[in-house]
């Protein structure tokens, strides 16, 4: 039976990123660029005004008193028409072109007009004070954002003041959610003796999502094999399919057997964790080769200069775009902490490896246990737990659990812990590997 760590890296082994396609930046906000972004531009691109105020020659406010006839307004947007003179002062609103003939802006509540003129009665003025210089936040020629580098809405903010509206990304993966089982029935419908809701798929579906994937759900397939093998046809159709109960070792767990009927090629079936011992991986037939123009782009796009609209390497080239098909498939035990744990370790670990970003596999971060308990597990068990930050770090509350079909008791955690196999007394302070949820 293979370990966590050896799953997590079969799946790293098959799964493919995705080829690079563009996409407008308003759309790919949480997506890996998949090629570097220099300046096209200076930012700003002219000298402007930090605050309201007057737009001076430090010469004539060098000890922060003068009287100076006001001579011009300009606000944001507009470019100024005439240059500070000796003995003048124009008025400047927040982010204005500084006129010419000006070294600095005077704060607003620092003058008061007196008709035409401008009072200024202040601190002594210094060159540059109040003035943002062209090309002081980035200069053309500079690199703004790497290939890999994950697009923030800081980020996507910087790429439109730019005039990049478009960018070369890996694209969020299309899941399908397809929970098996006779017992199940729709969450509204009342379930009768034996029946239980399909919580599954709500919760898999906001997993999903979480990561950044678009889950669609398939509803529910029955423990029959014609019924099933049609429902997983449709979700083949997808680029991963997560299948929810019936992979288990019982007389009606038919996911393996109806898969492999449909030719999905299996890669693990059973990992040594609790809860989700039973969790299988495989895949659909191959993908196609990713042509070498679809990979990701090492030259760096100008952005923002006039040339590089339109130009032969700008994004949206007809060769940036690849296709691939197959399916990769995940059936999940049935019970829902079983499938959460294993949607958080594998699934997530897929989806960022097709999405392009690293790291694609869980990285525990150490916690440190806020009580004492007893721990007996024959298997590596991932135990729902509340982690907060303090003072002293990361701090792990394991909660009250039941085990795998204890769903109600990950209402009150946020993540959870790694406790290795064996019995041991673990004390309050001791460090653990903690993973977050979503």
């Amino acid at each position: 039976m293979l370990s966590v760590t050896q799953a997590v890296q079969r799946i790293l082994d098959v799964v493919e990123p995705f080829p690079p396609e563009p996409l407008p930046i308003t759309d790919a906000r949480g997506l890996s660029l998949a090629e570097p972004i220099v300046s096209g531009i200076d930012s700003p691109p002219f000298d402007k005004a930090l605050v309201d105020g007057f737009a001076v020659r430090t010469a004539d406010v060098a000890t922060g008193q003068a009287t100076l006839t006001v001579v011009a307004e300009v606000s944001a947007g507009q470019v100024p028409t005439r240059e500070v003179e000796p003995g003048t002062a124009i008025q400047i609103m927040t982010g204005a072109p500084l006129p010419g003939g000006a070294d600095a802006v005077v704060r607003i509540e620092d003058t008061h007009r007196d008709g035409g003129r401008v009072v200024i009665a202040g601190k002594p003025v210094a060159a540059g004070q109040n003035i943002l210089r062209s090309g002081t936040a980035l200069k053309a020629g500079e690199k703004v954002l790497a290939a890999g580098d994950v697009l923030t809405p800081s980020r996507i903010g910087a790429l439109a003041e730019l005039g990049c509206g478009r960018v070369l990304v890996r694209r969020r993966p299309r899941v399908a959610i397809l929970a098996t089982g006779d017992e199940l029935v729709p969450v509204e419908a009342a379930p009768g003796p034996g029946q239980i809701r399909n919580s599954n798929e709500a919760m898999l579906s906001a997993q999903i999502a979480a990561h950044g994937a678009l889950p669609t759900g398939l509803g529910i397939a029955r423990d029959h094999p014609q019924e099933l093998a049609e429902k997983i046809r449709t979700g083949l159709e997808f680029d991963v399919l997560v299948l929810s109960g019936g992979v288990s070792a019982g007389k009606f767990d038919l996911v393996p057997t109806t898969l492999a009927a449909l030719q999905v090629e299996q890669v693990f079936h059973k990992v040594d964790m609790k809860p989700g011992k039973p969790v299988w991986f495989g895949l659909l037939a191959r993908r196609p080769e990713v042509p070498p123009d679809s990979a990701a782009v090492d030259t760096p796009r100008a952005v923002g200069s006039p040339t590089a609209v339109g130009s032969p390497t700008a994004v949206g080239s007809p060769t940036a775009v690849g296709s691939q098909s197959g399916c990769y498939v995940f059936g999940l035990p049935g019970n829902p902490v079983s499938s959460l744990v294993c949607c958080e370790l594998f699934v997530r670990t897929a989806l960022r490896r097709l999405m392009g970003l690293e790291p694609a596999e869980p990285i525990g971060t150490p916690a440190r246990l806020t009580r004492g308990f007893h721990q007996k597990s024959d298997r590596p068990t991932y135990h729902p737990a509340f982690l907060s930050w303090s003072a002293e770090g990361l701090e792990a509350r394991l909660v009250t659990w039941h085990g795998s079909s204890d769903l109600r008791a990950t209402v009150d955690g946020n993540g959870m812990v790694l406790l290795p196999t064996g019995e041991r007394e673990y004390q309050a302070g001791e460090t653990v590997d903690a993973f977050w949820w979503g």
